[in-house]
């Protein structure tokens, strides 16, 4: 069953709630919404959702749904920035109207054409779907990470993906921010490329946090 645009809204809104903010029973003016909203009947009806006094609480069946949800939204985000090239003022009205028109089977050729992303445009994961665990390689990748880069490989730094601040201050110190032009020189023993005229050494983990939009040929 399709869910209406605004109750699979709130769905996203409780998986965030929940996952990453770590919320058991999430109040309603967190989710901008009454106890006898039309969206939270919908949401129970399709057992999604518990309603109580305190609050909405997601349940099991409802869990897998909203993470869905969130996976899409986040892919639509990065296919904005990544594909479409839309500045981030515009991607969010953008994505969030893609990202209801998105079913499984173009989701997962979507996650493959980007290199099966690892975060949105706003540094938040995006949840693993079937084909990242099956690491699906076709329709080739438009994004990729320069670990999985093969010698030669040319292609623009679309974002980096780390965690560890240091790391992330050393790659900007060597001038690898997203726009810049990138070809990969070796991938064995360390991963050499080019920015300008200037050769860039780091090794396998340091690649792999490095995402490039591929140059088509």
């Amino acid at each position: 069953m399709q869910l209406s645009h605004d109750a699979e809204e709130i769905l996203e809104n409780l998986w965030i709630m929940t996952r990453e903010k770590d919320k058991g029973i999430v109040r309603f003016k967190d989710l901008k919404t009454g106890r006898d909203s039309s969206e939270l009947e919908e949401l129970a009806a399709l057992n999604y959702i518990q309603v109580s006094e305190k609050g909405v609480q997601l349940k099991r069946k409802g869990f897998k749904e909203a993470e869905d949800a969130v996976r899409r939204h986040r892919l639509a985000e990065r296919l904005m920035i990544d594909v479409f090239g839309l500045k981030k003022n515009l991607m969010e009205d953008t994505a969030c109207l893609f990202e209801h028109l998105i079913r499984k089977e173009v989701e997962e050729s979507i996650c493959t054409l980007l290199g099966h992303p690892k975060v949105c445009p706003h540094g938040k994961a995006i949840p693993r779907g079937r084909c990242c665990r099956k690491r699906s390689r076709s329709p080739k990748s438009i994004v990729s990470s320069l670990a999985d880069a093969k010698k030669g490989t040319k292609g623009r730094v679309a974002y980096l993906h780390t965690g560890d601040n240091k790391k992330l201050g050393k790659l900007m110190t060597m001038g690898i921010l997203p726009g810049v032009l990138v070809e990969v020189v070796q991938t064995f023993p360390s991963h050499v490329f080019k920015i300008g005229h200037m050769q860039v050494a780091v090794d396998r983990e340091m690649a792999g946090d490095i995402f490039v939009r591929l140059r088509r040929k």
